[in-house]
């Protein structure tokens, strides 16, 4: 008798520096547990995130900043995904980067405008009449082409539906054929047709053929209740963005000159205010009409200091707005010049207006036993074997260096030590690495220690 492992399907993400992270770590009263959700220490500043996402939840914080700050390698980036991973997929999280606002091809505000626009949510409902079922017959019926030839041309297609309370057989356009063709529709597969514009959705295949050899990874779907015919919520999440991106580029001719011209145009075109505020009025009415509801999502925006102060001055008047996300700032920076402004020092590189209307979290340097657990914590996520000696080792580089450059070491000396025939990371594996590379400060040292021999 052969025995056999079935391996998964699932693809295998690659890892990042944030790959272990799951979550804020908060128990059910929102205090943090000292090490959970792929967080480490940060109490005070993971309970502060805590109750910012439960503000969010309950809509109560729309148009709101916060400001995250503390040194480099306090895990401000991490809080700010940790928030994302909690409020789940249906809020719309949008990160960015300070520097990200100079762009030769659209001006500051655009940018800052678009990602606004990308971090407020629509979900739109809408009750369609459709005809949901597994194909249990899909025959196109062809006829001599009309345009003369020896071609034929689909006139119509026969397709069979079911569900678990009957069968229906439809006759529909050739147009719905193309459809069909498009979503690579089989028998066995289950499909719900839009009675008012024939758009075609393939749900998966049926999970009655879920026992059958496949080469690709299927998802596999439950027979459908209900008649074959019925009325369904369908709901869509859009953001403000994508609508605006819609009506902003209206698709041309189907001619070459016109395609041609779509190919030749610019990617980023900048969307005038007046046709946001055309989008705004509607999705106002859709509002009011109960068809849509709008899902104010954050908009992380880090290395704040690298914005200037026309983009400042902007920042007021977008958080003002009465559709408005939350947006959380992030900086590393002391005291220091206000970009654009060479005359005022501020706070963290904000003005003080603008940090008048910000709630402050802080983030503290980790302790040695926080970095051994966090270092500990990315060999796990890497899938890499480590001894308790090498872990207080690179714990202990960690203190003297910084936690980013103990945790750069840890893929080195795992090779190190599969060169050398081990399993696992050892203390001599990590000292072999240490004499191979070089952190920021040592590096400073040779050079100040050999100055003359690097160009001036």
């Amino acid at each position: 008798m052969k025995i056999e492992e079935v391996k998964s399907t699932v693809k295998t993400q690659r890892i990042s520096s944030h790959s272990h992270i799951k979550g804020l770590g908060l128990d059910e009263n929102g205090v943090p547990i000292q090490m959970a959700a792929g967080l480490v220490g940060q109490e005070n500043a993971r309970e502060a995130a805590g109750i910012v996402v439960e503000m969010i939840k309950s809509k109560k914080m729309a148009g709101r900043a916060v400001l995250m700050a503390g040194p480099p390698g306090t895990g401000k980036t991490a809080i700010a995904l940790a928030m994302a991973q909690e409020l789940g997929n249906k809020v719309p999280f949008c990160p960015m980067v300070g520097s990200e606002v100079f762009s030769s091809e659209i001006k500051k505000t655009e940018v800052l405008m678009e990602n606004f626009r990308r971090a407020i949510g629509l979900r739109i409902k809408e009750t369609k009449e459709v005809y949901e079922g597994e194909v249990t017959e899909l025959t196109p019926v062809e006829t001599e082409n009309p345009m003369g030839g020896y071609g034929k041309t689909v006139s119509h297609v026969i397709i069979g539906l079911k569900t678990a309370k009957g069968t229906k057989q439809l006759k529909l356009d050739p147009s719905i054929h193309e459809s069909l063709t498009k979503e690579k529709v089989e028998v066995g597969d289950v499909i719900y047709i839009e009675a008012n514009s024939g758009a075609v959705k393939r749900q998966g295949r049926s999970d009655t053929y879920a026992t059958e050899y496949d080469l690709e990874a299927e998802e596999y779907v439950p027979l459908p209740k209900g008649d074959v015919h019925k009325k369904k919520e369908v709901i869509q999440d859009v953001t403000l963005h994508d609508l605006d991106v819609a009506n902003a580029r209206p698709q041309g001719g189907q001619d070459v000159l016109s395609i041609m011209g779509q190919l030749i145009k610019s990617k980023k075109t900048e969307i005038t205010d007046k046709l946001r505020a055309e989008i705004n009025k509607v999705v106002n009415r859709y509002i009011d009409q109960g068809i849509a509801e709008l899902v104010p999502g954050v908009l992380f925006i880090d290395e704040v200091h690298m914005l200037d102060i026309e983009t400042f001055t902007y920042l007021h008047q977008a958080l003002e707005s009465a559709i408005a996300p939350i947006v959380v700032f992030a900086t590393n920076r002391g005291r220091c010049q206000v970009r654009g402004a060479a005359d005022i020092i501020s706070p963290h590189g904000l003005p003080l207006d603008l940090l008048d209307r910000l709630l402050i979290i802080r983030t503290a340097p980790y302790t040695q036993p926080e970095m051994a657990q966090i270092v500990k914590l990315r060999a796990v996520t890497e899938g890499l074997s480590i001894d308790e000696d090498a872990l207080s080792e690179l714990s202990d580089i960690g203190s003297k260096t910084t936690l980013r450059y103990a945790v750069q070491l840890l893929t080195p000396s795992n090779l190190t030590a599969k060169v050398n025939g081990r399993s696992s990371i050892t203390r001599e594996d990590v000292a072999e690495v240490g004499q191979l590379f070089l952190d920021a400060k040592s590096s400073a040292k040779i050079l100040a220690k050999h100055q003359d021999q690097f160009m001036k």
